[in-house]
């Protein structure tokens, strides 16, 4: 099996196109020893007959597909199912491979011109060099810094079906191939390296890649926390040193200064209850404990290592005071040691950190202390003890050694804390609604609060916000929902004081659409101790969700209608006089398009910085971004900067989606890149681009219109149409996804089938599986038709010149091209086959086609391009080279869901759709 043909290579891929052939071929080893000759004749015969219906939709070649696919054995249809989705992975990891490759090619040759290398975009060296050349000061960059929040949250994702025991199986092949490329080998330990992988390719090949039964969100944390192993622990603080020493060799002022830790972990995964019942105070509290046994014990390891390597003999070396009182302090009296002060210091360490550990409940330790000590009352202790040993190493000649594990673990505490990540609470404003009208009416009956305008909703809000006195009362029984929502906020109170208000700083509102939307937040939080009337304070930021395309053009009313209340604003004082808000670009694309979704975002952020600066209020974006364009995916670097001036104002969150998590963090080089692209392009929005001028006015206009005849066609298709949400659900695989075994949420907020009930990620995910991706582009090509009709002299120079001067523009239409790319309109047809209804099928499949020609033909004219990813030609060898491995996988969904909707409910059917949703997702990378 092989991907690349070498004709047509251009020399610095070679290294990709051998890792690909040696994966494919010893996974064609293995499907021949393993199931037969005639197994992997069948994977060819296929492949080449899909490849010749890709490429021009041949009849003939569609027919012999349903004549191949017909034919084959249920068992034997997910064989060749299963071979085709390995494949897709292996692709994966070769490819990303390739990229760490790239990248230490880039580094590596700057190295030999015995100069700084050139930086690659998006990293931190190439952020810092652009700084140094606009000539940004050192108190510039230190404010920049000190207050600076980067921070990218993972959710847990409904759609992300892989398995870790897969996971750890694809990471083993990669650091085997990492090997490979690093060290020159002999013939011994290349035939070794190649036995490893073959070894690793039959483990996955005798692994199920599906759950036998559906995650719980205790699962979807442990999963959460596999990351940190594969990349956050370890890298995360090399990107503090690589970004210390980069400073001090730009400017020798910056040597020996610590930058502080705004670069940060974030998660929803046990708190994000919106719409998903089954996350409860038991799974926040379980959620936090894990996260909290999984910090600890990497620091207790940490600690175990270092004493090995602190061996230093205080009759050679120095060693201050505090080293020796943390010494005396210790438990470990053992007389080979007597002469090892830092060694027994760190023992002390190691026992107090253990005490702490078993103190949160974390069971007993993997190694037992020395000796009994007492619990660290905080993590400020515990790192005050570390910073105690580098104090010490530095000023008696060994500072060399306080760079090592100790630079890093100092770091990684200061970063992780006791509670490892910070967890989000979420929850729909419908509820809080629903919960605060019944806590008025249990206390005063008549209050009726579910009735008042929304004047005396903020006026009656404000009143008991006021007060100390609690509105609950423990001799009063309340509904199963209100006591649920009052169970969370008394879980995150006893958190902060378990772990500190890092555990649980933020609580995000879906739907917020009014002031009284986070007012009641508010005063669910004080029932719970976590906002104190008389000191005016809040520990628990309150942060809104806007979503809907109605909800992005009110919320700059709804933000200045809350500062304007003085209430509120004592409240901001506590944190810091800045404000969170969060913007959604999965239910805004559904609601609106792409086009429009992006717009209406572009122009929230807008409206907002003029909003918080005029009440003199900071503003921190958080940007709910999902893994697919159609919900706001794309490069992150090139998302950042495209934002407003202004907008980001030296602190974003984004959140990492599930089924882009493992892509993104599960190899540490890739992870690394990943985690400097965030900070980078922060800090240039920061400090490069926070006071670039607006957009010419003739730009605004433009894309005002285009969104305005986008969001017809849009709105026209999907919810004006009779009959599309049939043609939606019979023509993707929705309904099957709503019964795999996979994330814990639901699909829909409801049991119904309405497009307004189903989830985003559903919606998204359901459009790339038929290769249709309808969300990241439909209505574009209308919009350019109807722009260009009305200003046919001006009209596509101005939208060309956009694109090229635009980095909002450029950003939309560069992640429109690439989606398009991933489409395939030939394999869409099929799909669309599944639709029972003639006549439905006839008057949308059609529609679909031309709006999907016409939007490639417009891209091209206005991006200058002669085919799709003109500009990106790696992804474009990427996506071409995937085809004749992804193509058949839809070709064989199709045919499985015709059965299982015919009535065959035999399981290896209903596994086989499931085998195909993963290998297809996996084919995509970036598919919900």
């Amino acid at each position: 099996m092989s991907l690349i043909n070498p004709d047509v290579t251009p020399e610095k891929d070679l290294p990709l196109r051998d890792d690909i052939r040696l994966l494919g071929r010893l996974l064609g080893d293995t499907i021949r020893e393993q199931e037969g000759e005639a197994v992997y004749e069948i994977v060819e015969r296929i492949r080449q007959t899909s490849i010749r219906f890709h490429r021009d939709e041949d009849e003939a070649a569609r027919k012999e597909l349903e004549t191949i696919l017909n034919s084959l054995s249920r068992g034997r249809t997910n064989q060749i199912i299963r071979a085709y989705s390995y494949f897709s992975h292996l692709a994966n990891l070769a490819e990303d491979q390739h990229h760490v490759r790239r990248s230490r090619a880039h580094a590596m040759a700057g190295a030999h011109a015995m100069a700084a290398p050139e930086p690659r975009e998006g990293t931190l060296a190439r952020a810092l060099k652009l700084a140094q050349e606009a000539s940004v000061s050192q108190a510039t960059m230190q404010a920049f810094f000190a207050s600076a929040l980067v921070v990218p949250v993972l959710t847990a994702h409904p759609t992300e079906v892989r398995r870790k025991s897969t996971i750890d199986r694809e990471m083993e092949i990669s650091q085997i191939l990492a090997q490979r490329d690093r060290y020159e080998l002999t013939p011994e330990e290349e035939a070794a390296t190649e036995e490893g992988i073959r070894r690793a390719v039959l483990t996955l090949w005798q692994t199920s890649i599906l759950r036998r039964n559906r995650l719980k969100v205790i699962d979807e944390v442990v999963n959460g926390l596999s990351y940190y192993d594969y990349t956050f622990f370890k890298e995360l603080p090399r990107v503090y040193a690589s970004l210390e020493d980069q400073l001090a060799a730009m400017n020798p002022v910056w040597q020996s200064v610590e930058i502080p830790s705004f670069l940060r972990m974030g998660s929803w995964i046990g708190g994000d209850r919106d719409g998903n019942p089954f996350v409860t105070a038991d799974a926040l509290k379980q959620a936090l404990l894990l996260q909290s046994k999984h910090a600890l014990g990497f620091y207790l390891e940490e600690l175990h290592c270092l004493g090995g390597e602190l061996s230093l003999d205080e009759r050679y070396v120095n060693v201050s005071e505090q080293v020796r009182d943390l010494a005396k302090a210790s438990p470990d009296i053992s007389p080979h040691r007597q002469d090892e002060p830092y060694r027994r210091a760190i023992s002390g360490m190691y026992a107090r950190l253990a005490a702490t550990a078993i103190s949160f409940g974390h069971g007993d330790v993997a190694r037992h202390a020395v000796g009994e000590a007492p619990a660290y009352g905080s993590v400020e202790e515990f790192l005050g003890d570390l910073s105690v040993l580098h104090r010490s190493l530095v000023s008696n000649g060994s500072g060399s050694l306080a760079r090592g594990r100790l630079r890093r673990l100092r770091r990684a505490v200061d970063v992780f804390g006791f509670h490892l990540a910070s967890l989000d609470l979420r929850q729909n404003s419908d509820v809080h609604q629903r919960v605060v009208a019944e806590l008025f009416e249990k206390a005063v009956p008549g209050t009726a609060y579910e009735t008042l305008p929304e004047e005396k909703r903020v006026a009656l809000l404000l009143e008991e916000l006021r007060t100390p006195r609690l509105l609950t009362s423990p001799y009063l029984e309340y509904s199963e929902e209100t006591a649920k929502e009052l169970a969370i906020v008394h879980e995150a109170a006893e958190a902060h004081r378990r772990y500190g208000q890092a555990a649980v700083p933020n609580y995000v509102i879906s739907k917020a659409s009014d002031p009284s939307d986070i007012l009641e937040v508010a005063l669910l939080l004080k029932e719970a101790g976590l906002l104190r009337p008389r000191e005016g304070a809040t520990a628990v930021n309150i942060i809104p969700l806007f979503e809907t395309i109605a909800d992005l053009r009110n919320c700059s009313r709804v933000m200045d209608a809350l500062f304007a209340l003085p209430d509120y604003m004592r409240l901001l004082r506590s944190r810091g006089q800045a404000q969170e808000v969060m913007l959604g670009y999965s239910d805004s694309n559904k609601d609106g398009g792409y086009l429009t979704s992006g717009w209406e975002l572009y122009k929230a952020e807008t409206e907002l910085v003029d909003v918080f600066k005029r009440h003199g209020v900071g503003l921190r974006l958080f940007h709910g971004r999902g893994g697919s364009v159609g919900r706001g995916g794309g490069p992150s670097y090139q998302a950042i900067l495209a934002q407003p001036g202004g907008a980001v104002q030296g602190a974003i969150r984004i959140t990492e989606q599930g089924e882009v998590i493992a892509g993104k963090y599960s190899n540490p080089d890739l992870g690394r890149r990943n985690l400097e692209i965030l900070a980078a392009a922060t800090l240039e929005a920061s400090l490069l681009h926070s006071d670039r001028s607006a957009p010419r006015d003739e730009y605004l206009k433009a894309m005002e219109e285009l969104s305005e005849s986008a969001y017809k066609a849009y709105r026209a298709l999907v919810y004006e149409t009779e009959g599309f949400e049939r043609y939606f659900w019979e023509s993707t695989v929705i309904g099957e996804i709503a019964h795999l075994n996979i994330g814990s949420r639901p699909a829909s907020r409801t049991n119904s089938r309405r497009i307004e009930d189903l989830r985003a990620i559903p919606w998204v995910f359901g459009w790339a599986q038929c290769r249709l991706m309808l969300p990241g582009w439909y209505g574009f090509g209308s919009a350019v038709d109807a722009f260009l009709e009305k200003h046919p002299d001006t009209g596509l120079a101005l939208l060309q010149e956009m694109y090229r001067e635009w980095p909002f523009f450029q950003a939309l239409l560069s992640n429109m091209d690439m989606v398009l790319a991933k489409s395939n309109i030939a394999i869409a047809s099929r799909y669309s086959k599944l639709v029972e209804d003639e006549a439905l099928r006839e008057a949308i499949f059609p529609r679909l086609r031309r709006e999907w020609e016409d939007s490639i033909k417009t891209l091209l004219v206005i991006m200058e391009q002669q085919t799709l990813l003109d500009k990106n030609p790696l992804l474009a060898r990427s996506i071409r080279n995937r085809f004749p491995y992804l193509d058949p996988l839809n070709h064989l969904q199709i045919e499985l869901l015709k059965r299982h909707r015919l009535g065959d409910a035999d399981e290896q059917v209903v596994q086989g759709i499931h085998l195909s949703i993963n290998g297809i997702a996996a084919g995509l990378r970036n598919s919900g």
